[in-house]
């Protein structure tokens, strides 16, 4: 039997050669699969990081070659993502999600033992390089943590024991699929398709996720009316965005039709980054033909032939279910040429993954990524309705309000107002996780109090809810009576509950600060430097440094971020402002009473990386 080393010097370097040209054969293949567009970039840097595992200079060069782009331009998109990489992540690389709600979970013991049994820590590969452990933000799995993706598979309800089995089964070479012994998932999630673990635990259905619902049934029905009494119809039904801004849906649709334009596309955002939400991964498993179905409404009413289902990158074990939905819905007349026999009524649909960026839940910034840039916000005006995807006026909609649509569709827009408050219509799909018997999905209408909400999960000893996840509002008991709609408490679909026994500083407060600095751009001073700032003046309080000015401190910074440019900086205070304005009692509680100022300034740790680097003791005397 031939040995599998190369004995000799010259072996090495004709091995290096052949698989040299082997990885630029593959790369090639890669870019012909996308017409060598430069658009596609973002799939093509996918692609390329699944076959290799991480993407090296030498394809970094060739895609350049090839797309007539400079190398920065690839290297600036390939550095801005998360799951994106330069360096080897292991044969098995696993992403532990850090959230707060994993934290509360007992991601900590799950981190110790992952580490002590792949022989590496976080942000390293092990010595055989079999294994990479790498943390990561929210992967959509808020009701079943601590969870982890391995080489994008999602293992969830992680435990230290069943820690050890994972990495003993793939020390032992099992593949795996192989080592999912915990069962299939409900729903759709047992399909062969996606073959996942993930539950849906869908708590409540409400209108829109009812039973009943009859693919295209909303189609055949809009093939009786005009375009523009579609938009009349969504705007008399007042429904307004679903991913957190609140838009009129039917303004903006309007806006986009009346753009003069021969090419117009429909975006759908299904790039929930929010931690604790993850009711758009529940839809897009067990209603994506309701959401393609609305995705397709959008495109008559506006004029657009063309649309883009952005999915963020956790959510990749979807890809060849829904790639089969899409089809599916070529072969029943609802997505392709003359759609249900209307003349002229094209439209179709492909699917964008994301490569991890929570920025990319801004519209302008998901529209750059699915240009292939870095996710970075645009400066507005214009707006993309009227120069969005490739400058052509673009509709973006979330996943949830695009199913919405479908219902108003069915059954009009009084019924749909007939639900909810008056300037909050129809009802709510939100995420709810944290403290709690009953995580999961609920459908409600808009007006429901955050009492109602409590009683409902079957939470008890709650000293605090989060509604609208890190960028929205952190509330106490006394605010319990208030109700989820635009004009109160708006929520995206996050609530996270946290019951008496939590640090909210330490273990909220913090963990939410650190995921904005973690996921800004960087594009505006404000968002890049402030958040840090706000984080060093909450670790001196927690290190029991701070003072009071501390805290008023905080406050009038805050103040500085509302010059950023997208949602993003605008709100990365929103953690530390509402809990200074609804707990302050805590922070009191850990400052210096007494002492108007302390610099929490530490000699002997400022000059110790120095002394060390020349083998120097320290000779600090004080006065």
């Amino acid at each position: 039997m031939k040995n599998a080393f190369p004995d000799s010097t010259d072996e090495l370097e004709i091995g290096e050669i052949v698989y040299q040209d082997t990885m630029i054969d593959t790369v090639r293949d890669i870019l012909k699969k996308y017409d060598h567009n430069p658009t596609r970039l973002m799939d093509i840097l996918i692609d390329t990081q699944s076959e290799f595992g991480y993407i090296q200079p030498l394809i970094v060069a060739e895609i350049s070659r090839q797309l007539n782009i400079s190398n920065v331009d690839i290297e600036q998109t390939l550095s801005f993502y998360h799951f994106f990489s330069t360096k080897p992540t292991g044969k098995y690389t696993v992403y532990l999600n850090n959230s707060v709600i994993a934290n509360m979970m007992g991601r900590e013991d799950v981190a110790r033992t992952f580490e002590r049994e792949a022989g590496c820590k976080f942000g390293e590969v092990s010595a055989d390089g079999l294994i990479g452990l790498f943390s990561t933000s929210c992967i959509g799995m808020s009701d079943q943590e601590p969870a982890a993706l391995i080489n994008g598979t999602v293992f969830t309800m992680l435990t230290p024991f069943r820690v050890k089995e994972i990495i003993r089964d793939l020390k032992g070479g099992k593949k795996l699929d192989e080592i999912i012994v915990e069962g299939l998932g409900d729903g759709a999630n047992a399909l062969p398709e996606i073959n996942s673990m993930v539950h849906n635990n869908i708590r409540k259905k409400g209108p829109i996720l009812a039973d009943g619902y009859k693919p295209g049934e909303a189609l055949k029905k809009i093939m009786k009316i005009k375009p523009e009494e579609v938009i009349a119809e969504v705007k008399l039904s007042n429904i307004r965005g679903r991913g957190g801004a609140g838009f009129p849906t039917g303004m903006k649709w309007e806006i986009c039709r009346n753009a003069p334009s021969d090419e117009k596309y429909i975006f759908c955002n299904a790039d929930e980054g929010e931690p604790g939400t993850f009711k758009d991964r529940v839809i897009l498993t067990e209603y994506p033909k309701m959401l393609m179905e609305g995705m397709a409404i959008a495109g008559y009413a506006v004029g657009a032939k063309k649309g883009i289902l952005y999915v963020r990158h956790e959510y990749k074990y979807l890809q060849e279910y829904l790639e089969k939905i899409i089809e599916g819905g070529r072969k029943k007349n609802y997505l392709g040429r003359n759609i249900c026999g209307k003349e002229g009524f094209d439209f179709d649909i492909r699917i964008q993954f994301g490569a991890g960026a929570y920025v990319c839940g801004e519209e302008s910034a998901l529209i750059e990524s699915a240009e292939g840039k870095r996710g970075e916000p645009r400066d507005r005006p214009p707006f993309p309705v009227e120069s969005g995807y490739l400058q052509k006026p673009t509709i973006v909609n979330n996943v949830e309000t695009l199913c919405s649509i479908v219902k108003i569709v069915n059954h009009g827009a009084l019924w749909y107002r007939s639900m909810g408050t008056k300037e909050s219509s129809g009802t709510k799909v939100i995420s709810i996780s944290g403290d709690c018997k009953y995580s999961g999905v609920y459908e409600i209408e808009w007006g429901f109090s955050v009492t109602d909400v409590l009683e409902m999960v079957g939470a008890s000893d709650v000293q605090a809810v989060q509604v609208g996840g890190p960028s929205g509002t952190l509330i106490g008991q006394n605010e319990f009576n208030r109700t989820l709609s635009y004009t109160d408490l708006s929520t995206g679909g996050s609530i996270i509950i946290f019951n008496k026994q939590r640090d909210l500083i330490k273990d909220v407060v913090l963990n939410f600060t650190n995921f904005f600095i973690d996921e800004s751009c960087g594009s505006c001073t404000t968002c890049r430097n402030i958040p840090v700032m706000l984080r060093q003046k909450l670790e001196k309080i927690l290190n029991a440094r701070g003072v009071q000015k501390d805290i008023e401190d905080m406050i009038e910074w805050a103040k500085v971020l509302k010059a950023s440019r997208c949602g993003l900086g605008l709100t990365a205070a929103n953690p530390i402002v509402t809990s200074i304005r609804n707990f302050r009692p805590l922070y009191d509680k850990k400052i210096q009473h007494g002492k108007e100022y302390d610099s929490n300034f530490d000699m002997l740790a400022a000059v110790k990386e120095s002394c060390d680097a020349v083998g120097r003791v320290p000779n600090i005397h004080s006065n």
